[in-house]
């Protein structure tokens, strides 16, 4: 049985059954229920409940109290109520700029994704790399196979962001994966269709707007669906009916609106450019990255193929080459310049990709979520253009990108001179980009390395408790210990530590509460409050006290980094023990949370763990 089955099966009875649940949230530490009729609710029984702190009545909300551990007990409930489990339940309501619910919109639907996406844009750089260096050909098995690994993510992209999107948009995740498969799929992208006298020919793969636009459409339509249509039926009925409504709207509408204003962009840039190209190279080298993000670029990758095809330099395209640069650019200098760990981790790979002319994972992880920077890029984007048409470079043949997009402005002859001014457009690109960004970046308030400030926070408060390694070790999630009854926190929330040597120290000044017989368990309790309980190994009770040497008795006063307990480790070892040693806080529901600090190894009198009140 699941962990919280039984108490939510119970609380939803209690609230009048599942059909009388219109929806649920939750905050830090009560669910949320708004109620068809509150009146069947049964307030005392709830009250009694074991894992039911209270039962409140506000602002519209049936409010069943459950502590810090709501988010857990919130994950039965969705499955329970066959809920898409939404990434925000967790943060109370409150008004946002639309500012705010632009950035909270991309974050949430690109970041889950974004450190795969930089993986395919590194694997698609080197195996470019790998072909120019003469190491294997473009027509060989083993470039075709490297390619399909980096190149499958990008083309397929909709399907992902149809996953990360309905569970944003509170779809079911699997709906919104369907629909982009839907959209990708081969037989009906990039062919001449006819639906209903109506002569389409669309191209979903490697987009991002169709898919979003068809799962909002999709969401609320789920919902009503799952309202009106009865239960015997609707498991397979709603989902039939959305993802044939879905689809066949965001194919058959969102696709031409596309090519409508592709064809229209496509048309005023022609006239422009043959006016004055350098108004044309800075629109079109500004706006690229724009035309990317609403899925409305390829019509001109398609006429650039076809003035190719008939012999003729392509001026257009040509405008956008050196774009990539001024992405790549923008985000070396926020590399630079921030100090969000997490957020320099996805800067390097996105620079580096951006570099071969795959700049999603720099768009959509980095700089479209901090609008400041990706108009910077744009900035970078438009100078770079504006000098090509300038100097007149125009798209002779089909190139890969990036770096490798820039032979593809050779012509015959001459080609020293298109060399030059590509190197002169790639430093102004960058130049210009990495200028800006380095003076207008900072990082936003609550990014620069959260887990540090929250610990550091923790130190100048009263109210919260700071626990310091017992012992030097490599530290593993709670998660992971072998023994169920802590892997499961059914003890005590904290982390394990596999010790590099035997001595565990106090975690902290305060007293020794209990001292187990054999030795291998401390629990101790600090000035503040928090108690601590210190396992060594697991099933090391069977050892009855062999190999443990306690220094300290129960009820003793000790100060932190104070020598508790000394056992032999390879002797445990050698007896077919394991060393996986649970430190846990036992009265962690005390606390509004826990927070662990991100190490992998520590030393004895490290931080460990942060208990806030």
């Amino acid at each position: 049985m699941r962990k919280y089955e039984e108490l939510v099966s119970n609380i939803i009875r209690c609230v009048g059954g599942k059909e009388n649940v219109i929806d649920v949230k939750h905050c830090v530490t009560r669910l949320r229920f708004q109620l068809k009729e509150e009146d069947k609710a049964k307030d005392d029984v709830l009250k009694k409940m074991d894992g039911v702190i209270t039962v409140m009545h506000s602002a519209g909300q049936y409010q069943v109290v459950i502590g810090n551990h709501v988010p857990e007990v919130f994950e039965e409930v969705a499955l329970q109520l066959n809920l898409a489990k939404d990434d925000n339940q967790g943060i109370p309501e409150q008004k946002k700029s639309f500012k705010d619910k632009f950035i909270d919109l991309i974050t949430s639907i690109f970041m889950p994704s974004i450190a795969i996406l930089c993986a395919c844009g590194m694997i698609k750089g080197l195996n470019t790399i790998l072909e120019f260096a003469g190491i294997y050909t473009a027509e060989s098995g083993i470039y075709a196979l490297i390619n399909a690994i980096g190149d499958c993510f990008f083309y397929f992209f909709p399907i992902v962001i149809g996953y990360n999107s309905a569970k944003k948009f509170r779809l079911n995740p699997y709906l919104g994966m369907m629909i982009g498969a839907a959209l990708c799929y081969p037989s009906i992208n990039g062919v001449d269709l006819n639906i209903c006298g109506i002569n389409m020919n669309v191209t979903y793969t490697s987009t991002v707007l169709p898919i979003i636009l068809a799962v909002a459409i999709a969401a609320p339509l789920e919902r009503w669906l799952n309202k009106v249509i009865p239960d015997v039926v609707k498991t397979f009925l709603t989902p039939m009916i959305v993802m044939l409504v879905a689809t066949i709207l965001g194919f058959m509408v969102i696709g031409p609106v596309a090519n409508e204003a592709s064809n229209l962009i496509s048309s005023v840039l022609l006239s422009i450019y043959n006016v004055s190209p350098v108004v044309a190279g800075i629109l079109f080298g500004g706006l690229w990255q724009v035309l990317v993000v609403f899925g409305v670029h390829m019509t001109f990758i398609v006429l650039a193929i076809m003035n190719i095809a008939q012999g003729v330099a392509d001026p257009i395209l040509s405008l956008q080459v050196f774009v990539a640069f001024a992405q790549a650019a923008t985000v070396l200098a926020i590399l630079i310049r921030t100090k969000d760990k997490k957020l320099k981790e996805i800067c390097l790979p996105s620079f580096i990709s951006a570099l071969f002319g795959v700049t999603e994972p720099a768009i959509y992880g980095i700089t479209l979520s901090r609008v400041k920077m990706f108009i910077v890029s744009c900035i970078g984007g438009a100078v770079s253009g504006g000098f090509a048409g300038f100097v007149g470079l125009k798209y002779q043949t089909m190139a890969g990108l990036g770096l490798f997009e820039i032979p593809a402005l050779f012509p015959k002859s001459g080609v020293g001179a298109v060399i030059v001014q590509s190197c002169i457009a790639v430093v102004l690109a960058f130049v210009v980009s990495f200028v800006l960004a380095f003076i207008f970046f900072k990082d936003e308030e609550n990014e620069v390395e959260v887990e540090n400030e929250v610990i550091e926070t923790v130190d100048r408060s009263e109210k919260h408790d700071v626990i310091y390694a017992p012992m030097s070790g490599r530290v593993i999630p709670l998660c992971e210990v072998s023994d169920d009854a802590f892997a499961q926190e059914a003890l005590g929330k904290g982390v394990g530590i596999i010790p590099e040597e035997g001595k565990v120290y106090a975690p902290f000044d305060g007293s020794v509460v209990s001292l187990f017989p054999t030795n291998h368990a401390i629990g101790i309790a600090s000035k503040n409050g928090c108690e601590v309980l210190i396992h060594v190994g697991m099933d090391t009770v069977q050892l009855e006290g062999k190999y443990f040497t306690a220094h300290i008795n129960q009820g003793d006063q000790v100060k932190k980094g104070q020598l508790l307990v000394e056992f032999d480790l390879e002797k445990i070892k050698e007896a077919g023990y394991s060393l996986e040693t649970p430190v846990i806080i036992t009265n962690w529901d005390d606390y509004k949370d826990i927070i662990n600090e991100n190490k992998e190894t520590v030393k004895a009198e490290d931080k460990l763990i942060a208990a806030l009140r």
